[in-house]
């Protein structure tokens, strides 16, 4: 493997860096909205999935 003096390092770290385009403010607000929502849909889920089998297995114990 080739070694680099942290100079070259440098240069090459900040021609990286100028390659990276940054999302706008319509996409950062978009993508947080659309996390906020799945996690919303999410935990609805699990909390029907979870109400679902609590409901099951505490009918299913009081029948002993």
């Amino acid at each position: 493997m080739a070694t680099t003096n942290p100079l070259q390092f440098l240069q090459q770290t900040r021609a990286e860096v100028a390659k990276i385009t940054w999302p706008g403010r319509r996409e950062v607000l978009l993508t947080t909205v659309m996390v906020f929502l799945l996690a919303i849909a999410a935990a609805t889920f699990f909390f029907f999935v979870d109400f679902v089998i609590r409901t099951g297995l505490t009918t299913l114990l009081q029948s002993f």
